[in-house]
């Protein structure tokens, strides 16, 4: 295993156009994609007291939501109030990761409009939410507030290393309890000097890692005919892209397969001829990635206009989810990916049963759109930090909470997880399903699961195809 150092590398610059903000934000409302602060509310003709009384009717009694700010639940103490706050990239070239977001809080606010017994009292959630504008500064400071200003129990988050990273740094830092998803955990680990076999106290993540991506893209690799082992790796300068390139490329030649590593370049990029010339060159006719979205369908484009064709491709951190796969078109029926979580997945919530498949449904009646992988990912998040809540005996108790989620092993609905099983303390691993892209009857485009190598529980949906034949 390389250094830690080894994944200490520059946040990402295709996130520098959504730039930090400044300064504490007041209480705000959310409309549409506005914000209205209490004092822009007053200017309206509505006084303080007034929003608060509005917005406790509109809510029903229920614990209020604000995606900016953080209003404290109506009709009970601060002891029975249990606040999460839940950090995400809900704009920005990230913004595919969170389209199930607000879905996902008000399913867990219907779930537990009950409440729940914990630590002896009734006690009931209030979900805190804030964007980082896929900007990693953007969230450390909204995890700042959380902090300092929302007074927040837990904090949660999602998608990336730009996410997890600054979120769980801060969580360390000021000792609240955290965990995250949706990131490689060498890329979350060693990207912030965890200590092999001690791990953090405060901060945890479930997800999967390098071995994991080995065993869901390999077996794919090995089905197809090809003429060499040489793989095109477009892998950029970014901390996701590092481990893959420090942690899966050694991995790849052990298993007698050629990395041909387009180099570190820079995300934001907007001409891949030098990489796909590489490429061609090298006459691989495997392919896999790293990028950040825009950018795959930037380099795929351009693949496909000068002529580079990879029998096989297997991506990642990208053509996760519909949106992406809408805006390629044509151009991506059988890019392959993997499939941590999805309709097909055996996997019941353990706060209302629901499966798999029935949220995911739920989802399309909903919204109209399509189910998204970070969609169980997401709702799991919750399920974790309510389970750490109900199993301490305080769940104030910062310290006793952090180490309920250390040692927490769950079934929910991401499947099976158990933070003390490792690869290092803290982490629960998920083993992904290799999944390709296929027209759609109802959307699209939809998944087909065509290899279960890594995940024997998830049932086969269809036969492995090249992305060209």
């Amino acid at each position: 295993m390389t250094s830690s150092a080894a994944w200490r590398s520059p946040v990402s610059r295709a996130t520098e156009a959504f730039p930090p903000r400044t300064g504490r934000p007041l209480p705000c409302e959310r409309r549409g994609d506005k914000e209205f602060s209490v004092s822009e509310i007053s200017a309206r003709g509505v006084n303080r007291r007034s929003f608060l009384k509005t917005a406790a009717i509109l809510g029903g009694g229920a614990p209020l939501l604000s995606a900016c700010g953080g209003l404290k639940g109506t009709g009970g103490s601060s002891s029975d109030v249990l606040k999460i706050g839940y950090v995400s990239p809900q704009t920005g070239p990230l913004a595919g990761f969170a389209t199930a977001d607000n879905f996902v809080v008000q399913q867990i606010q219907n779930a537990l409009k009950g409440g729940f017994t914990s630590g002896g009292k009734k006690r009931r959630i209030e979900i805190v939410v804030k964007d980082t504008q896929s900007n990693s500064n953007r969230a450390t400071e909204v995890t700042r507030e959380l902090i300092n200003s929302d007074k927040v129990d837990l904090i949660v988050g999602s998608s990336t290393p730009d996410t997890t990273n600054p979120v769980a740094d801060q969580c360390e830092a000021n000792g609240i309890p955290n965990v995250t998803t949706i990131a490689p955990w060498e890329a979350w680990f060693h990207g912030r000097n965890g200590k092999d076999g001690e791990g953090f106290k405060y901060t945890t993540l479930f997800f999967f890692g390098m071995q994991e991506f080995a065993d869901c893209f390999f077996p794919m690799w090995e089905r197809m005919d090809v003429s060499n082992k040489n793989v095109a790796s477009l892998w950029p300068n970014d901390t996701d892209a590092n481990a893959f390139r420090q942690g899966l490329g050694p991995m790849m030649k052990k298993a007698g397969y050629n990395p041909v590593d387009g180099g570190a370049y820079q995300n934001g990029a907007t001409d891949f001829t030098a990489q796909i010339a590489k490429f061609k060159d090298s006459g691989a006719e495997l392919f896999t990635c790293t990028p950040i979205p825009p950018d795959f369908q930037t380099f795929w484009k351009q693949s496909r206009q000068q002529g580079f064709k990879p029998k096989l491709a297997t991506v990642a951190k990208v053509m996760l989810f519909p949106s992406e796969a809408e805006a390629l078109g044509q151009l991506t029926d059988n890019i392959a990916t993997d499939f941590w979580w999805s309709p097909a997945h055996p996997y019941k919530s353990v706060l209302d049963g629901r499966s798999a498949k029935q949220l995911a449904d739920d989802f399309a009646a909903s919204t109209g759109k399509q189910w998204t992988q970070a969609l169980g990912s997401v709702y799991s998040l919750f399920e974790i930090a309510v389970q750490a809540f109900k199993d301490a005996s305080d769940p104030k108790d910062r310290d006793e909470v952090a180490s309920k989620l250390r040692t927490m092993k769950i079934e929910c609905m991401s499947g099976k997880l158990d933070f003390t099983a490792g690869p290092q303390p803290g982490i629960a691993i998920q083993h992904p399903v290799g999944g390709q892209w296929r027209k759609g009857d109802k959307f699209p485009w939809d998944v087909v699961i065509v290899d279960n190598s890594a995940n024997k529980d998830v049932p086969i949906g269809g036969d492995l195809k090249p992305t060209n034949a």
